[in-house]
């Protein structure tokens, strides 16, 4: 019986392709809107947290000043090198911590000039800044102990610098200061927040010191904290550790603020998965206004072949193998439209996250999900229309015109 209601379904739609067509057209939109909605959501998701990733391995990130929201923060006095040193000797479950100073500054290559920031570190700077080395080597332990004038480019510093030539042991100007460059880092490409994590130039601490700032002050430090290790933990050890040797009183505030950047990118993720969701669920109310189509679709059917079914019921057909026929048919009305739907948004993400140049996820859950509601709403909104068929007089349905 049911193999039959499905042919009768099948050959009913070919009779009415078009109709059939813009029937499902709703189902197609719908389904289509809910898988791109889920996908690009699960891409940018996936995009935050690679991008927190690229910052640093468990990385914690202590400033001075407060925090004033918007980016701002209040004045205080700088850090000096004993602050590094003293959270690398004390604080347990510290991998590496990296002093830094930064200031912004023109580079010169030949006729080419850059304005970039350049920043005084040591090497732990590119363990802690999860960083890799494209070509050349770190900072020799004499170079840092000396000042010396060598440097390590990012890729947007060196391809604006040098385009496609080899910059390695050549020299370029930092306004006045002659630098060798030693080492190429690999590209990191942008940050969260859109800053170009490549617009570079690392340099000694000792070197920025002596021959860029004048003065040993370090802005800020980044500390890394051992895999396994709670960096909750390690921010509390470190507010601790800074708020004795800053000396402020118990009814004081922090003049400095410690950022947990696992905490950032909890809140970024989180915050992009509720935007999916939202968007999904708007996206599925385009599903119910298909099933409302389909269901209008039926009931115009029903109207057209009410000698039809009044003929079935004549000759002893049961209400129930009406009510199937009309159900099936729908049913396979809104499954065609979540196959089409779901080819469609497929191929819709993918073109989408070429253009918007982030990650493709595939969600074959919410896929499975899209199709299995595209076929529910056949089922609900086509219940209606069967029903109605099923329960048509027969000596009525047959004096029908």
């Amino acid at each position: 019986m049911l193999w039959n209601a499905l042919l009768l379904a099948l050959r009913e739609i070919r009779r009415n392709l078009m109709r059939s067509a813009l029937t499902i057209l709703g189902i197609v939109i719908g389904v289509a809107s809910v898988i791109i909605m889920v996908n690009l959501g699960s891409g940018a998701t996936a995009q935050v947290s690679a991008q927190i990733s690229s910052l640093g391995s468990n990385l914690l990130m202590v400033r001075t000043g407060q925090r004033l929201g918007f980016g701002q923060r209040s004045e205080a006095e700088p850090f000096d090198i004993d602050d590094a040193e003293a959270i690398a000797a004390e604080v347990g479950g510290v991998a590496a911590v990296a002093p830094i100073a930064s200031q912004s500054m023109i580079a010169i290559s030949g006729n080419r000039n850059w304005s970039t920031a350049v920043t005084g570190t040591d090497n732990n700077y590119i363990k802690v800044g999860n960083w890799n080395l494209e070509k050349g080597r770190e900072f020799s332990d004499s170079e840092q102990r000396a000042g010396a004038a060598v440097c390590l480019l990012g890729a947007t510093v060196r391809e604006e610098l040098f385009g496609n030539q080899n910059p390695l042991d050549e020299k370029i100007r930092l306004n006045k200061i002659s630098c060798q460059v030693i080492g190429l880092l690999e590209s990191k490409g942008q940050s969260v927040g859109g800053r170009d994590q490549d617009d570079l130039v690392v340099i000694p601490l000792r070197t920025f010191w002596r021959r860029v700032s004048g003065k040993q002050d370090v802005q800020m430090i980044y500390v890394s904290a051992l895999d396994g290790v709670s960096t909750s933990k390690v921010q509390n050890s470190i507010e601790r550790l800074m708020r004795e040797r800053r000396r402020i009183s118990p009814t004081e505030d922090d003049d400095f603020n410690v950022r947990d950047m696992r905490e950032i990118a909890d809140a970024l993720t989180g915050t992009t998965q509720i935007l999916t969701t939202l968007l999904g669920a708007v996206a599925a109310v385009s599903l119910l206004v298909g099933g409302i189509g389909i269901m209008n679709i039926m009931l115009v059917s029903v109207t057209e072949r009410t000698r039809e079914i009044g003929i079935r019921l004549a000759i002893g057909a049961m209400e129930s193998e009406v009510l199937l026929q009309f159900l099936v048919e729908a049913v396979v009305l809104s499954s065609f439209g979540g196959v089409i739907g779901i080819g469609l948004a497929v191929a819709t993400s993918f073109g989408l996250a070429s253009l918007m140049n982030m990650p493709l996820v595939l969600n074959p859950g919410i896929m499975l999900l899209a199709f299995l509601f595209s076929a529910a709403v056949g089922v609900i909104f086509g219940y209606f229309p069967a029903r109605k068929a099923a329960r048509l007089d027969p000596i009525e349905a047959l004096r029908y015109e």
